[in-house]
């Protein structure tokens, strides 16, 4: 790699024009991936692409000027002090702040790029040019604020906002809380009954960590397969088997932990307190995320609950 210091006015302004090249195709990568989901905001991020033209279009004009029409080739990569950046135009699923957040850090690198640029060049037009664009890239988020104001009216807004909030649900919210619920009742029966079974903390913990671990695998792979995503929407498979599985873990992990107390009656008391609070979290997920009235959720999870419970207690005894 070179260092910024080395590089001659001619490969600064060959620079400079591969980084507004690569930002205006960063910007129609989040415009062509918002379309579907979010309009407004991709219409946002084609007229940031289309100043992003203009500034290169205004850097070659220069360039062919004071060095003719061989552009040699120069990118980010090949000189040190730039920031790495992770490729999130590469991913199928974008979510809207992140992207916002990326494209304000774009602007940010991009000044400070032209105002050191500018210091290093002694060509007068060229270190015109170059401050120019600097103060142009400063206000940038200005600008973007504008096009939000011309193109993402309150109702566009809105829509965006549900379509996010459908999503959030979709890819996070529906397969962590069927986890959750998976891992908290289904491990309920083979726990307890293991427990009233054997009176014994330490077999009834391995029970409880076996079914725990077992049910996280067997949910996160189930829900992995179970659709792509790519016409649902509801995201990525591994993504989706990733919060499906690691919450049936926990579900289950939450009244099995409570066994590494030696002491039966102290352990299951606290392992049925546990079950409680468990319960009591699906209940509220459900309320505050999937539209479901609060009592009505808790008496569905509850008696589901129970009667996993009451059958796990009477095996065990058996």
């Amino acid at each position: 790699m070179q260092r910024f210091s080395d590089l001659t006015e001619q490969q600064i302004l060959a620079l400079a024009i591969s980084n507004e090249e690569e930002d205006n195709r960063i910007y129609h990568s989040f415009a062509d991936s918002l379309r579907a989901q979010y309009p407004a905001s991709a219409k946002v991020f084609e007229g940031m692409a289309a100043e992003e033209a203009d500034h290169r279009a205004m850097l070659y004009d220069l360039y062919r000027k004071k060095f003719g029409d061989f552009l040699p080739l120069i990118r980010r990569q090949d000189v040190k002090g730039f920031l790495r950046h992770k490729p999130l135009w590469l991913s199928r699923s974008l979510g809207l702040d992140e992207v916002r957040k990326y494209a304000a850090s774009m602007e940010y690198e991009a000044e400070r790029f032209y105002r050191k640029a500018a210091e290093t060049t002694r060509d007068a037009s060229i270190r015109e040019l170059l401050v120019r664009l600097a103060e142009i890239e400063s206000t940038h988020e200005d600008r973007a604020n504008e096009l939000d104001e011309k193109i993402l009216t309150t109702d566009a807004r809105g829509k965006e906002d549900e379509t996010a909030r459908r999503i959030f649900l979709l890819q996070y919210v529906q397969p962590g809380l069927a986890g959750l619920m998976d891992g908290s009742v289904s491990t309920l029966a083979p726990l307890f009954a293991a427990a009233f079974a054997t009176h014994n903390t330490w077999e009834t913990f391995l029970v409880g960590m076996a079914a725990s671990i077992g049910a996280g695998i067997s949910m996160g792979f189930a829900e992995a397969l179970s659709d792509d995503g790519s016409l649902t929407g509801r995201g990525t498979p591994w993504l989706r088997g990733t919060a499906s599985g690691v919450m049936t873990t926990i579900g289950g992990l939450g009244h099995t932990l409570p066994y590494l107390i030696p002491n039966f009656v102290v352990a299951t008391s606290v392992s049925i307190g546990v079950v409680v609070l468990e319960l009591g979290a699906i209940s509220y997920i459900r309320y505050r995320y999937m539209d479901t009235p609060f009592l009505q959720a808790a008496f569905q999870v509850v008696v589901g609950g129970v009667l996993v419970f009451l059958g796990g207690i009477l095996i065990g005894n058996s």
